[in-house]
């Protein structure tokens, strides 16, 4: 037992915290291996595709090690967020409806990542972006990944699916970014989809993430019904935070 800090209670937090870190780690790198996946398998099978795809080798480098770093800080700033985030994404407590559009949410993320390759090396639907616009995917995929990593730190309750968290003693958070907008996590999302795409040269790729807008639309209906219901002052937070994912949209 390390004395140094003054108190052995210090310590074990550490020892929390770091042991969900490394829960995090885990998690991220059976995400970021899914992901390759499906991107280079799909990639390395195509007539006219390859394994070596370099903008898709650029990109896993850049988020896997985005992806790791926040993980990390995350984890030392706000343990409890992180360790929300890391359960599981279905649950027989959650509603049903939940439960259906969470799981098309998943589908439509893996089949949206097996999409791209195969739009870029055999539909070839749309032509190519300019360079200057590809590059710019790259931006936008790192200011959703952001705003996604913002949102998950400063909120605890933020877990994957809808449920009553009565248990962990669930307040409203209603400062940082969620004075601004209700569900900024899933705003992010739709840069960091329409980087990649943009990034890996496929506007059909960025116009094919549409069906995640409506999807997470589906998602907010359900997750809001539920909170109205649950979570002591969130009719008076929709009334102060007006926009639920677009800013001056909707």
């Amino acid at each position: 037992m390390v004395w140094i800090l003054g108190s052995p209670f210090v310590e074990k937090k550490n020892s929390g915290d770091l042991m969900i870190i490394v829960r995090g780690l885990i998690w991220g790198l059976f995400q970021f291996t899914w992901i390759a996946l499906a991107l280079l398998l799909t990639a390395g099978c195509l007539p006219d595709g390859t394994w070596r795809w370099q903008a898709a080798l650029v990109f896993l480098v850049v988020y896997a090690a985005a992806l790791a770093l926040a993980i990390v800080i995350v984890g030392r700033v706000s343990p409890r967020s992180l360790e929300a985030r890391l359960q599981k994404p279905i649950s027989s407590t959650q509603p049903v409806a939940d439960r259906v559009v969470t799981t098309l949410i998943g589908l439509a993320f893996i089949g949206w990542f097996i999409f791209i390759p195969f739009d870029v090396f055999y539909l070839k639907l749309l032509p190519k972006p300019y360079w200057v616009i590809s590059g710019s995917g790259m931006v936008f995929f790192l200011l959703g990944f952001l705003l996604i990593v913002t949102a998950v730190s400063q909120n605890e309750f933020a877990i994957p699916i809808v449920k009553d968290q009565s248990c962990r003693h669930q307040t409203l958070v209603d400062a940082g970014v969620y004075s601004l907008i209700r569900h900024p996590m899933y705003l992010g999302l739709l840069p960091f989809k329409i980087g990649i795409a943009l990034w890996l040269e496929s506007y059909a790729g960025m116009a094919s993430a549409s069906v995640l807008f409506f999807l997470l639309v589906a998602r907010i209906r359900v997750e809001e019904k539920f909170l109205l219901s649950a979570l002591p002052g969130y009719r008076q937070y929709r009334q102060r935070v007006r926009y639920r994912l677009l800013p001056y949209i909707w």
